[in-house]
C-alpha cells in the first residue's frame, strides 16, 4: 500500500510510538497527585510541553493541552460568548471546526463576516480592514489550507488586525512540519494545533494563548491545564506529541526538502504525460508537499476507487468531510466550475514516500487516464 493522504492524518513516527509505550507502562500516575508517581507522570507533562514551546518560539505558559485542533478552535470561538463584543471575521475557506462552530455561535448573538478569497485560494488583506467594526472581537483566519495548501499572508492580516486592537487566531494544523512556525514572525493571539498531522498520535493536540490573553474553558470541571481544559491529561498523547514536537525542531529542513523534491517530480511528469491536469491553489504561496488537481472528465470518486485498487490511497479533499457527497466548499470559494470540482483530487506527499513511490502514483494515475 502506497499512503499519499498526510494532510489528512500521518503515520505515528517510531520514536512517538516507543515514547509513548515506555510512558504508558513506566509513568501511568495522574499528575495531579503529589506522590511520587503523579510527580512523575506531571514531570511527562510539563517537558512536552517545553519541547512544544521550543517548537514555536513560545514560553511554556502559552501552550496548553487539548484533545485536538479542533477543540482548540472551539476553545477560542466559544469563548466570545463572554465578551462585550460579538463581531468575528474570517475566510471562506476556512474549515468546518471554524465555520460551523460560527454558525452555531450566530444562535446566541455573535454575527460574522466571511471573507471571499481568489481563484487560488488567497485573501485579499484589504478586504479585512473594509469589514472591521467597533464591536469585532477577533479575527480568525487559517495559516494553510487544508484543501489547496495555500498560505495565507497572515503576517499581514495581523498587522491589520493589531493595528485595530483586535485578537487574532490562526488554525495552524496543516502547516506544523512543513513550515517554520514562530511567534517571532507570526504574533497571533491563538493557534491551533494537531499532532497526528506531524507524525504524532490521533487525540491530541494544543493551543497557544498569547500571556495577558484570557479565554473561558470549554470543558469545565478540574483545574488540570491551568484552568482552562478539565479532565485528567493523556499523558502518552501528551508524550508522543512532545517526542513529535522535537523531532519538527530537529529535522524541519529535511522535511521540507524532501516533500519539495517529490512535489517538483510530480508534477513534472504528470504534467509532461498529461498537460490537461489543472493545478489548483497558489504556486508560489504554498505548503510544500501538497497537491490538489483537477482530471477533466474523470470523476474523483471514480479515481479514488481505482487507485485504492491499485493500492494507492489518496483523497478528494478534506477528510473530515469525506463522508459528505458533493462539491467541496472551499474549491466553490475559489471559484472552480462544478466539472472541475467533481474531478478534484488532493494528494499530499510525507517523509516515508520516495521518488519511486510517486512514479507508481504517475504511472497508475496514467493508466486510469488512459483507460
Amino acid at each position: 500500500m502506497l499512503y499519499f493522504d498526510h494532510a489528512a492524518t500521518t503515520p505515528v513516527h517510531p520514536e512517538v510510538i516507543k515514547k509513548m509505550d515506555q510512558v504508558s507502562k513506566r509513568d501511568f500516575g495522574n499528575p495531579s497527585s503529589v506522590y511520587s508517581s503523579g510527580r512523575a507522570a506531571k514531570s511527562v507533562v510539563e517537558l512536552a510541553r517545553n519541547e512544544i514551546a521550543n517548537m514555536i518560539g513560545a514560553k511554556p505558559s502559552e501552550i496548553y493541552f487539548t484533545g485536538s485542533g479542533t477543540e482548540s478552535n472551539n476553545i477560542v470561538l466559544w469563548s466570545l460568548l463572554y465578551q462585550e463584543k460579538k463581531h468575528v471575521i474570517t475566510s471562506a475557506i476556512e474549515h468546518p471546526a471554524v465555520l460551523k462552530v460560527l454558525d452555531e455561535l450566530s444562535f446566541f448573538g455573535i454575527s460574522y463576516d466571511i471573507l471571499p478569497v481568489d481563484s487560488t485560494g488567497l485573501v485579499n488583506p484589504s478586504d479585512l480592514k473594509s469589514v472591521i467594526r467597533k464591536d469585532t472581537a477577533l479575527v480568525s483566519i487559517m495559516y494553510v489550507n487544508n484543501e489547496v495548501g495555500t498560505i495565507q499572508p497572515i503576517e499581514d492580516l495581523i498587522d491589520i488586525a493589531k493595528s485595530f486592537s483586535i485578537p487574532f487566531h490562526s488554525d495552524c494544523v496543516q502547516a506544523v512540519g512543513k513550515l517554520p512556525i514562530s511567534i517571532n514572525t507570526i504574533e497571533a493571539d491563538y493557534m491551533s494545533f494537531s499532532a497526528h498531522k506531524f507524525y504524532g498520535p490521533k487525540g491530541i493536540g494544543f493551543l497557544y494563548k498569547k500571556e495577558g490573553n484570557h479565554l473561558k474553558p470549554l470543558i469545565i470541571g478540574g483545574s488540570q491545564e491551568s484552568n482552562l481544559r478539565a479532565g485528567t491529561e493523556n499523558i502518552s498523547g501528551i508524550a508522543g506529541l512532545g517526542v513529535a514536537a522535537q523531532l519538527v525542531n530537529t529535522n524541519l529542513n529535511d522535511r521540507i526538502k524532501h516533500l519539495l523534491q517529490l512535489e517538483d517530480y510530480f508534477k513534472t511528469k504528470l504534467t509532461d504525460q498529461h498537460p490537461e491536469i489543472i493545478f489548483h491553489g497558489n504556486h508560489s504561496k504554498h505548503v510544500p508537499g501538497l497537491c490538489s488537481i483537477a482530471i477533466p472528465n474523470h470523476k474523483n470518486e471514480a479515481v479514488l476507487a481505482k487507485l485504492d485498487r491499485k493500492g494507492i490511497e489518496v483523497s478528494n479533499g478534506s477528510a473530515c468531510s469525506s463522508g459528505v457527497v458533493g462539491l467541496s466548499p472551499i474549491l466553490s470559494a475559489m471559484g472552480i466550475e462544478d466539472l472541475a470540482n467533481q474531478s478534484t483530487i488532493r494528494i499530499s506527499f510525507g517523509r516515508e514516500n520516495t521518488i519511486a513511490d510517486v512514479s507508481k502514483l504517475i504511472e497508475s494515475l496514467s493508466e486510469i487516464l488512459n483507460d
